[in-house]
């Protein structure tokens, strides 16, 4: 069983095919500058690249160009386009229609649709991309895996705001969390290196990327979780302020800040940008901290304190938690941040292994110490995957293929 999954956004078109039940990756590819003149094709498979540049006036256009590296005769992937047995799609946001991975339908467009006020950057190109697919592959099952699905599990006081109630049944605000789809993979690998069951194991799972967030895992289940309405919600992130008090922005507003500079500068000029002054990239600030830049140096304190009070704050929710999990850029990257992270978490029994911490460095492994009544891992996230596993298990429930 072949899948192809697809990640359509705004001006780019990610994808990837995977073999089933075999979870391995045929070649991958990535078109970016849709709308432009100058757009970019670059597919990698059995070591070959497959490079283009063309201009790319819509989606329609660019599932073409995809078709034509997927079959090309020197770096393609397939033979025949009639291998794809199934279309995984990332999807945003499901509002609280959907809790799991679902077979595309009318009902489902139609839902997608209808929550695309709620991601207004990113579900309209979601759509796009089913639509665009239904028109390439005919008749070839299609599945929407939504990030917001895994946080469905959220109970009421984890996910409403204290503010009037008519604004939850009216206009349905309240805290969807983002990623789950990253979160919910690592969890089950977590699973696997502790050879422990979900039903008796607590998690928290930290996203740690140029979007952050950090979930809290009961029992396999989400429980609670960083991002909130939007994914502005949070940790402090690459160019995202994340928490801050909503005043703020009166405040600002009162001293000649509009709507549309206010939304740019809390999504786009704040996070570790906004506090080094340098850079949204952690590397570019962690040098600048090493050649004694103070605000360099106070962005990667400030940046590892939020992370260490939302893990404070769960661990007090979850009781008892078996497994801290890093991932994400900077979780699987990030060697010293991941220890500026840990330092001080000691006291709720949280004892990172600096040697193997280093030693582990960007691959998966248990970083925490032998005494250590949690345990830390570093797990690449791979979200392709995922959604190739759910594709191939909704159109094939026979087939036995979820196993990571």
């Amino acid at each position: 069983m072949k899948i192809l999954v697809v990640n359509c956004g705004s001006s780019s078109l990610k994808y990837e095919v995977y073999t089933m039940p075999q979870q391995s990756s045929m070649g991958k590819g990535l078109i970016e500058r849709i709308g432009l003149s100058d757009g970019k094709i670059k597919q990698k498979a059995n070591g070959k690249v497959y490079d283009r540049t063309a201009e790319i006036p819509n989606h329609r256009l660019a599932f073409e160009h995809m078709m034509q590296a997927l079959l090309d005769s020197e770096a393609g992937i397939l033979k025949s386009i009639n291998e794809i047995e199934g279309i995984g799609h990332r999807v945003v946001h499901g509002g609280e229609e959907y809790s799991e991975s679902v077979l595309i339908d009318n009902d489902v467009i139609k839902a997608i649709e209808d929550t695309c006020e709620l991601a207004p950057l990113h579900n309209p190109a979601n759509l796009t991309g089913i639509k665009e697919a239904a028109t390439v592959f005919p008749g070839i099952p299609q599945v929407a895996v939504f990030d917001t699905a895994f946080h469905q599990s959220l109970p009421p006081h984890a996910y409403l705001y204290g503010i009037p109630r008519e604004f939850y049944d009216k206009y349905r605000i309240r805290r969807y969390g983002f990623h789950g789809t990253s979160h919910r993979y690592v969890a089950g690998i977590a699973l696997k290196m502790l050879q422990r069951s979900p039903e008796n194991t607590n998690l928290i799972t930290c996203h740690l990327g140029n979007g952050a967030s950090i979930t809290a895992i009961q029992a396999g289940k989400s429980i609670d979780t960083s991002m909130g309405f939007t994914p502005l919600e949070g940790l402090i992130m690459g160019t995202r302020s994340g928490d801050l008090d909503p005043s703020i922005i009166f405040y600002l507003e009162e001293r000649g800040f509009d709507f549309h500079e206010l939304h740019d500068i809390l999504n786009k000029k704040s996070g570790l940008l906004g506090l080094s002054g340098i850079s949204s990239d952690l590397r570019d600030i962690e040098e600048a901290a090493e050649d004694g830049d103070e605000n360099a140096l106070e962005a990667l304190e400030t940046y590892a304190y939020r992370i260490r009070k939302f893990i404070g704050a769960y661990s007090a929710n979850l009781i008892k938690v078996d497994g801290i999990v890093f991932t994400g850029g900077i979780g699987q990257n990030a060697v010293k941040m991941r220890e500026r992270i840990c330092t001080r978490l000691e006291n709720i029994g949280i004892h990172i292994n600096r040697e193997k911490n280093r030693r582990v460095g960007q691959d998966s492994g248990i970083i925490s110490q032998d005494y250590s009544p949690t345990s830390i891992l570093v797990i690449p996230t791979n979200e392709e995957l995922q959604i190739a596993l759910d594709t191939a298990q909704i159109i094939n429930p026979e087939a036995n293929t979820i196993i990571l």
